[in-house]
């Protein structure tokens, strides 16, 4: 991950932001915070961010929208605050592409922990391949560049994929015909350290295979019933 990774933190209530930025920051992050969208902006504007904190639940423009914005334009990861008990929230906000979420109020040392997992996620998929690691996975005309981050549908168009579900594809794309429960794809997509609950990894696939259905593709993920998913095409990596 970036040697000082910049975190912007997302949050209408003053003592929240000062709780998170701090501990970020003593924690070896550079960190800032804004109370609502207008001042996001702005933060954004004087500096980018590696990674982004965002409460859904805030005065004038929510955090959901906030999350369609950020998500439709240059990838920058996104992890979700949500009311604690709120599956919906946390959900949706999954289907529009968050790479994680964590119930308010939350442990810092928990959603240290998920930032560090995000960012170490995002840095692995971008790192040049060492010597005898094959980058390029081929699939039924669809090409999966790791080094590059990018799918190319067999038209040749850029699908993009959030984070979550770009450490899927590749998770499937390296195991080929086999069934994998939900807590192997999530320990293959985001560390055996995560505590996601298994609806997340149906949220995420379900994304996938709109996306891949979208680029003129199959249902090439199969649903094995009481025990997994399955990625049915023959893969060719380079």
């Amino acid at each position: 991950m970036p040697s000082t990774a910049h975190i912007l933190v997302v949050d209408d209530d003053p003592d929240i932001r000062e709780l998170i930025a701090g501990f970020l920051e003593r924690h070896g992050f550079s960190a800032d915070s804004a109370a609502d969208a207008v001042a996001m902006e702005q933060a954004l504007e004087r500096r980018a961010a590696d990674l982004i904190v965002l409460d859904l639940m805030m005065p004038g423009e929510d955090g959901l929208s906030l999350l369609r914005r950020i998500t439709a334009g240059p990838r920058t990861p996104v992890i979700i605050l949500s009311a604690v008990g709120d599956d919906t929230d946390r959900i949706v906000g999954l289907e529009l592409g968050a790479d994680d979420y964590l119930s308010k109020p939350c442990n810092p040392r928990e959603l240290l922990a998920r930032v560090r997992a995000v960012l170490r996620r995002r840095s692995e998929a971008t790192a040049a391949p060492g010597e005898g690691v094959r980058s390029v996975a081929e699939f039924e005309r669809w090409t999966l560049d790791r080094l590059r981050r990018e799918l190319h549908s067999p038209g040749g168009v850029l699908v993009d994929l959030s984070d979550g579900e770009f450490s899927l594809l590749v998770a499937f794309l390296e195991r080929p015909g086999r069934v994998l429960t939900r807590d192997q794809l999530l320990d293959y997509a985001r560390g055996p350290e995560s505590e996601a609950f298994d609806r997340a990894v149906d949220v995420q696939i379900s994304r996938l295979r709109r996306k891949l259905a979208l680029g003129a593709g199959g249902n090439f993920i199969r649903t094995v019933r009481n025990e997994g998913y399955l990625f049915e095409p023959e893969v060719t990596w380079k």
